[in-house]
């Protein structure tokens, strides 16, 4: 595990640098103390499980809604993004 964990978060940093967040669900393997620890030692800016909002008002909306409106949106447009720069745009401007 620790050798796919750790080529997981090299490759996460070449594509995109330091700009990413892993987020886990509430998974009980995600949970485990292990992998808490892992993550804690191995990730810069690790949030751990405790300090995590479960059902924060925030996350739940786009749990449910917001995706998916997003998703609409997007569909929408006439010319799609040709980079991730073009993306991030039309992502923010959604």
């Amino acid at each position: 595990m620790d050798n796919l964990l750790l080529k997981l978060v090299e490759d996460t940093h070449t594509l995109l640098g330091n700009n990413f967040v892993f987020q886990q669900d509430g998974a009980p393997p995600y949970w485990a103390m292990q992998t808490q620890e892992w993550f804690g030692k191995h990730c810069l800016d690790f949030t751990d499980k405790d300090s995590w909002p479960p059902n924060g008002p925030d996350l739940i909306l786009l749990d449910y809604c917001g995706w998916e409106t997003m998703l609409e949106v997007f569909n929408k447009i006439n010319s799609k993004p040709q980079n991730t720069s073009e993306m991030k745009t039309v992502l923010q401007t959604i």
